[in-house]
């Protein structure tokens, strides 16, 4: 029986686990689509409604609501399959900040096929911090700048975020360390996606058949 939505594979972990980075550099390798939903976010107009709203709740660490999260990711989604810059038949998709609760994982189900779930372990919460930080100035993020709101994104992520984790098998989720460097991380990670990758591939051209 045909499986609904698109191919996925989700990259999980607490702020400043590398999610971003890896998904950035798998979305440079031929049959990988990355979307950070929070570059989606970025991207808005800060005088627009949406956008203040999201802002609004960034700037304090918070999740934006699940309705208007998952609104703005799908928008996001779809003008990138119109564009064709995402090919559902030639790219494995690779998500990333969404979804950030259960509820959101629940809401996506009918959008995207989870194939597998990379989560992207570093026990030191001061180094995910020391990374934020460092971002904040490359990047000019002002949501990393602030200590009180970093603080205040790891509560939220332990209370709302990680119990994402139970919503999916077992099976389907892949440990990775996150503290080595990026090209260690990212070796652990293509040792698991390629697999899924390759079974992708096969799916789809036997579907084409």
């Amino acid at each position: 029986m045909a499986t609904k939505g698109y191919d996925t594979v989700l990259l999980f972990g607490a702020p400043g686990a590398g999610k971003g980075t890896q998904g950035a550099i798998l979305g440079q390798i031929p049959g990988f689509f990355h979307l950070s939903c929070g570059d989606v976010f970025r991207g808005l107009h800060m005088n627009s409604p949406e956008g203040r709203e999201i802002y609004k709740y960034s700037s304090q660490g918070k999740l934006a609501p699940n309705d208007l999260t998952v609104r703005i990711w799908k928008r996001g989604m779809d003008a990138f399959t119109t564009r064709s810059d995402y090919k559902p038949e030639e790219d494995l998709l690779v998500l990333d900040g969404i979804p950030r609760n259960v509820e959101q994982a629940e809401m996506i189900v009918e959008h995207v096929n989870v194939l597998k779930l990379i989560h992207l372990v570093c026990p030191s919460e001061e180094a995910m911090m020391h990374r934020m930080r460092r971002r904040a100035i490359r990047e000019n993020r002002a949501d990393d700048a602030n200590e009180t709101v970093i603080r205040h994104r790891f509560e939220v992520y332990r209370q709302e975020t990680y119990p994402v984790l139970d919503h999916y098998p077992s099976e389907m989720i892949s440990e990775i360390n996150a503290m080595g460097s990026p090209a260690e991380v990212l070796q652990q990670i293509l040792n698991v996606v390629v697999p899924v990758q390759n079974e992708h591939f096969a799916k789809i051209g036997h579907e084409m058949l």
